[in-house]
């Protein structure tokens, strides 16, 4: 570890997971559509089996402020788009005790929806014959994933990208602490992936890696996963992971405020102001400015609400992945465990979830947390709907973490639902 720019940890519930979209204003959509991928494969329904219209400016905004409210953000901004339509609502605060509104246009961290960067760029090197899925972290990687039981030649690809590789979930604030303080102490701190993954081969897996066969296997979420996913492309390409992102995706679909920040703490942009309540204290931590080399190809992106929605529904499409690979990227194991409770019927595939809607079909997306900040994202099978949600202002206990986190999935259904105008 270098002690340079380090930024924060991850969430307790890694509810850095699931699907959802959500907001307003009319705009005409920049992502060419592309052909809408067949319906049925096997994977879930169609989508929008039976949503209505799309929410109204004014149904989006009081859902919005109801979400505020009942979550207790400090600020929340949502987009939803409908066709080429789109609509946004805001509600709370840009920086506590100022009264500056939340805006559309800022940037935020992408958190764990970096996954699905990296997870398509995986795949696409799997369509150009470059790396297989059944390829296992020894042959990329040797003597990398050893130790306390951990063996690389028993783990896939696969099963990195679908975290039923038993892989510990390192979280460095096990070494570092977890305090407000600890916090101050330690958010400029640079990790290397190596770092990340030699704090991970000190636990036991979780358990054994799944078999191939089992189509309930084993499921635990692990950013180490895709720590090592990261490190697999650069031995593939001779590129670090980021780089691939840009040239794959970032720059083919024109999104014009994604990157990895590296070192810099800062984000290029305007931002929402982050906020934290940490154990231990009562006040809110800012945590905005940090560095967040830690979480590498697990969660190091910046974006915003019009490139997440982009990449993901050109994703949805099939711009971006052959057939084969599209089919691979959707085949879904059930999530275990606090998922479950929080994500009723969560399904999760290669750097994808996917969710059942009350109005029938399934959205599919990702989602992210950091300290003071839950991203939510979600996308139909057909691509024509999506939400995007970023909120800022969390506290630590679990209670809260579950009563937000149901506020929100509530708002990202309703979303993609939609209603009567």
């Amino acid at each position: 570890m270098n002690s340079q720019p380090k930024t924060s940890r991850r969430p307790r519930l890694p509810v850095v997971t699931a699907l959802v979209t959500a907001a307003v204003c009319a705009v005409s959509l920049g992502v060419s559509a592309g052909p809408a991928p067949a319906q049925g494969n096997g994977e879930g329904g169609g989508g929008r089996d039976s949503a209505g219209a799309a929410l109204s400016q004014k149904q989006l905004q009081r859902e919005v402020d109801r979400t505020l409210k009942d979550a207790g953000y400090v600020g929340i901004s949502v987009q939803v788009r409908d066709g080429q339509s789109r609509r946004y609502a805001v509600a709370g605060e840009a920086e506590l005790g100022t009264g500056r509104p939340v805006s559309h246009e800022a940037d935020f961290r992408a958190a764990s929806v970096t996954k699905t960067f990296v997870s398509t760029v995986v795949l696409q090197l799997v369509a150009e014959g470059r790396l297989s899925l059944d390829d296992t972290v020894e042959d990329w990687l040797p003597g990398v994933v050893a130790g306390n039981g951990n063996d690389g030649s028993r783990v896939t690809v696969r099963h990195l990208l679908q975290h039923t590789s038993g892989i510990y979930n390192y979280d460095v604030t096990e070494d570092t602490g977890d305090t407000a303080a600890d916090f101050e102490r330690t958010r400029f701190d640079h990790y290397d992936p190596q770092d990340m993954v030699a704090g991970a081969m000190k636990h036991r897996p979780d358990f054994d890696p799944a078999d191939p066969s089992d189509l309930e296997p084993d499921w635990s979420y692990s950013n180490t996963g895709y720590v090592l996913a990261g490190m697999i492309i650069e031995e593939v390409t001779g590129k670090p992971w980021d780089r691939e992102v840009r040239d794959r995706i970032v720059r083919p679909l024109g999104l014009t405020r994604t990157y990895a920040p590296g070192d810099d703490p800062r984000l290029k942009g305007p931002y929402t102001h982050t906020y934290q309540q940490l154990p231990g204290s009562t006040a809110m931590t800012d945590t905005s400015i940090r560095n967040v080399s830690w979480a590498s190809a697990a969660g190091e992106l910046i974006t915003g609400e019009r490139d997440l929605d982009r990449f993901l529904t050109a994703l949805q499409r099939g711009r971006l992945l052959p057939p084969a690979e599209m089919a691979e990227l959707r085949k879904a194991v059930p999530a275990a465990g606090d998922y479950q409770m929080v994500f009723p019927g969560l399904h999760y595939g290669l750097g994808v979830m996917r969710q059942p809607l009350t109005c029938g079909g399934d959205r599919w997306g990702h989602g992210g947390d950091l300290e003071g900040q839950t991203i939510r994202t979600a996308v139909s099978e057909d691509g024509q709907r999506s939400v995007v949600i970023n909120a800022s202002g969390k506290k630590s206990n679990d209670e809260w973490l579950i009563g937000a986190e149901k506020a929100v999935q509530a708002l990202v259904d309703r979303a993609m639902c939609g209603g009567g105008r």
